[in-house]
């Protein structure tokens, strides 16, 4: 017994989190409000394009603001960097951003169609209303007003028909729709997960690996997941979260992570609605902090009501590396929060990250494997 104790112990050593990278602040993007600690440039939602050349933003400012990631990664003429000694690149958003729509409301997600080439992206706001803006136009060239007012938290497009759809909002609905069909985008299903009563839905993701499965995240705490065929019923549902679900993504064709204001992720089996792991340390009881998977590296990422960025090993329930800072500004009474993150999808060797917060201030950071 005394033997397989000492084993029993020297693997669970063994399986202690560990970070085998090296990450370093590489940029901050901030502007005067920034300063101010106002929360009227909170940033919502990031989103890099397909091929990773170029960042989305958007939030309370009601504007997108679309970056080149190179202009981002610049470092300061004359100072090289190493793991232990980092300058970061000061810049501000003005300069910083290639350009920027106005938008006629508040937003609360955005996602680059695929299969354009980065020419076109989507964004749901806090009227209600689901938009599309050719970027090389810098105008929208679709709109839909299908929810009723209601704030849309979450859009997403399908992977195996790119044209295709999905909104979440706060009416409880998941409406999937389709511009060539006219009439503002047809709704071609919809779904109200919670039947008996109205609950919001706060994320969609459509899995981007293997078959027609589009995963809707809810208020009533659980994750359900439909057939696109047939929407009547949901294949099946995950149910574990003590909170409502915020966020949703697809690590691979099978597995799930789910983010809640219970202040922990899990990840699912999605063939036996498992839970695989629970990943706790960062602080999220009221907000949306973000949430991103690095697919290459196995890497996954949050923000944090404590004004933190946590980044997760898959492997490991802790966080692997922790971001902090102090607020901006003695006059501060608050801390701010991470708001939103996102990964850029690049080989499994280097990564770049990029977290946004409540005071509108972006930071780029560069990971090596070590």
């Amino acid at each position: 017994m005394t033997d397989i104790s000492s084993i029993l112990h020297q693997n669970q050593q063994e399986e202690k989190a560990r970070c085998e990278w090296d990450f370093h602040l590489s940029t901050i993007i901030s502007s005067c409000n920034s300063l101010s600690g106002s929360g009227c440039d909170t940033i919502g939602v990031l989103e890099f394009d397909p091929c990773g050349n170029f960042l989305a933003s958007g939030g309370i400012a009601r504007k997108i603001r679309i970056y080149a990631v190179k202009s981002l990664l610049q470092e300061r003429e004359g100072e090289r960097r190493t793991s232990t000694t980092s300058v970061p690149l000061a810049l501000d958003h003005a300069n910083a951003c290639d350009f920027f729509m106005c938008t006629p409301a508040k937003l609360g997600s955005l996602k680059w169609k695929p299969g354009l080439g980065g020419r076109v992206l989507g964004s749901g706001d806090y009227d209600g209303v689901v938009m599309e803006y050719d970027l090389e136009k810098k105008m929208p060239v679709f709109e839909r007003d299908e929810h009723g007012g209601r704030r849309v938290w979450s859009i997403d497009y399908c992977h195996s028909d790119p044209v295709l759809g999905a909104s979440g909002s706060d009416d409880g609905t998941m409406q999937m729709w389709d511009p060539r069909c006219g009439d503002n985008g047809k709704c071609l299903a919809m779904v109200q997960p919670t039947k008996e009563y109205s609950t919001p839905v706060c994320c969609v993701e459509f899995n981007p690996f293997k078959g027609p499965i589009v995963a809707v995240g809810c208020a009533d705490r659980r994750v359900y997941a439909y057939d696109m065929r047939k929407m009547v019923d949901p294949l099946f549902i995950l149910d574990g979260h003590q909170k409502a679900v915020t966020y949703i993504r697809f690590i691979d064709e099978r597995t799930i992570i789910s983010s809640s204001i219970d202040g922990c992720l899990k990840m699912w089996n999605a063939e036996d609605q498992k839970v695989l792991r629970t990943y706790k340390g960062h602080n999220n009881s009221r907000r949306f902090v973000g949430l991103s998977v690095w697919k290459p590296g196995g890497l996954i990422c949050c923000g944090s009501e404590s004004n933190q960025v946590f980044v997760y090993d898959k492997r490991w329930g802790e966080p692997i590396w922790v971001y902090g800072r102090e607020p901006i500004g003695l006059t501060r009474i608050e801390h701010g929060f991470v708001s939103s993150v996102c990964w850029q999808q690049k080989d499994e060797n280097q990564c770049t990250l990029v977290a946004g917060d409540s005071d509108g201030v972006l930071r780029v950071f560069n990971g090596k494997k070590r």
